[in-house]
């Protein structure tokens, strides 16, 4: 379900009550716990945080007039979603995130490569979610990004 509205507080105001609560707190950790110079926006239907390009300038390499994206939240239709580059990127923050997630949650982790989904949303794990926000600088994720994904000329 991927949104056309314009900014995050329209994005949450275009959701359904139940979601709008869960979008507003996972937006309220993230932006209480992510590291300085990362930027919110919406992107690709999404509430995002992304490097501008006063920071990197080369933008996002599949579009370089992009931001670089480094994490989004969405209300899909049969869960919220939770995307990480971060942990796509890195296996020694991946292996952190499995191994604490238990600890944090009643149910069992479903994750893709950058995608952590969340069915039933009382069972967000809130404080998990505000230090894996932490867990990367900009710096770390320029530097993760260009050694990992950006294509070399």
């Amino acid at each position: 379900m991927q949104s056309t509205t314009k900014t995050p507080q329209k994005y949450i105001d275009s959701l359904p009550e139940d979601r709008k609560t869960v979008i507003s707190k996972l937006r309220s950790v993230i932006l209480k716990n992510i590291p300085k110079g990362f930027e919110e926006v919406m992107g690709y239907g999404m509430l995002g945080f992304v490097i501008p390009h006063t920071i990197y300038p080369n933008g996002y390499h599949c579009d370089p007039k992009l931001p670089l994206p480094f994490m989004n939240i969405a209300s899909q239709k049969n869960f919220v979603a939770l995307y990480h580059m971060g942990i796509y990127a890195d296996p020694e923050l991946l292996a952190w995130f499995v191994s604490e997630y238990p600890k944090h949650a009643k149910t069992k982790l479903d994750m893709g490569k950058s995608c952590i989904r969340f069915k039933k949303m009382e069972d967000i794990p809130y404080e998990l979610i505000g230090e894996l926000a932490t867990k990367m600088t900009v710096q770390d994720w320029i530097s993760r990004y260009e050694n990992n994904f950006k294509k070399q000329k």
